[in-house]
């Protein structure tokens, strides 16, 4: 049986959209799922770049955690208490080093934890700087007012030696000047008819003559002269009366002595030495004195 024509169109053209329908679903999902290929690649290289970015900055923050630590270990303080501190905060960074090691680099919130305790660090760190600039700058004005003030007090020592010295050279040239002398010192034998002999055989006493030169610095008033005469043999010649004094703090006996009223001006006097004994052959030895000085020596041979 021969097939309508308007029949057969319509089958062909029935069969011919079932048969598209399947293609066109086809292609459809084969783009789809080009395009998720597509935007999967793009989402791994974001995300395969975001962390390659992460660890670069993760590394970076490391390498200035190092640094600080550096910084930390080279900065030394003359004061245990910095010390003390900076010890603690060098305690803090090396943590901080070894946190960041065990933290991944995609752990945004805990990295950007350490960026600020870095910060924190830093300014810690600033703060030590200055304060220990500070401290040294008020150590070295301490220490240079301090050599002033020791060369001022050794200057000012030294002029007070000076001074001292100089006082000291006066007072000496002073009581140098103020002590009594004496001249013309003699010691003389004489016979019983009070004429100067030299023979011993004869001779009764002896008389020390001397004067008292005029000195307007002496101390005015009574003035007592001792004599200490030795015979030949050194021997100190003494009667009854038993005369001691005090020169140079020393306590000596004296043969004889007398006291005069000493007003500045030459004084001449003469001390008698009798009743001491026979008198020997020899050289007799005479020393003069005041209670403060040796006004001299004198010798008198006897034959």
């Amino acid at each position: 049986m021969t097939e309508d024509p308007l029949e057969r169109i319509e089958r062909e053209e029935r069969e011919r959209r079932e048969k598209k329908g399947p293609r066109t679903l086809m292609t459809v999902l084969a783009i789809v799922a080009g395009v998720l290929a597509l935007v999967l690649g793009y989402l791994l290289y974001q995300r395969s770049t975001l962390v390659s970015q992460l660890e670069i900055e993760k590394a970076d923050l490391a390498r200035q955690m190092v640094e600080l630590q550096s910084d930390f270990s080279a900065l030394s303080s003359d004061y245990e208490s910095i010390n003390h501190q900076l010890d603690t905060s060098r305690e803090q960074v090396a943590q901080l080093i070894e946190k960041l090691a065990k933290t991944e680099a995609t752990n945004r919130s805990k990295i950007r934890q350490y960026e600020k305790e870095l910060g924190t660090l830093r300014s810690i760190m600033k703060g030590y700087i200055v304060q220990i600039d500070s401290l040294n700058s008020l150590n070295k004005r301490l220490t240079a007012d301090a050599a002033a003030a020791r060369r001022e007090a050794a200057e000012s020592r030294r002029a007070n030696e000076e001074l001292t010295q100089q006082v000291e050279t006066l007072s000496s040239q002073v009581s140098a000047g103020k002590i009594l002398k004496a001249r013309a010192i003699s010691l003389n034998a004489h016979y019983s008819n009070d004429k100067v002999g030299d023979r011993h055989s004869r001779v009764r006493y002896m008389v020390a003559n001397l004067t008292l030169v005029e000195n307007s610095l002496a101390d005015h008033g009574p003035v007592r002269v001792y004599v200490r005469v030795k015979d030949p043999e050194g021997v100190l010649l003494l009667n009854n009366e038993s005369i001691e004094f005090t020169v140079d703090y020393a306590t000596l006996q004296a043969t004889a002595s007398r006291e005069v009223d000493y007003e500045g001006n030459e004084v001449d006097l003469s001390i008698y030495i009798n009743d001491t004994g026979d008198f020997q052959k020899g050289i007799y030895t005479m020393e003069v004195f005041t209670e403060k000085s040796l006004l001299g020596r004198a010798e008198c041979m006897l034959r």
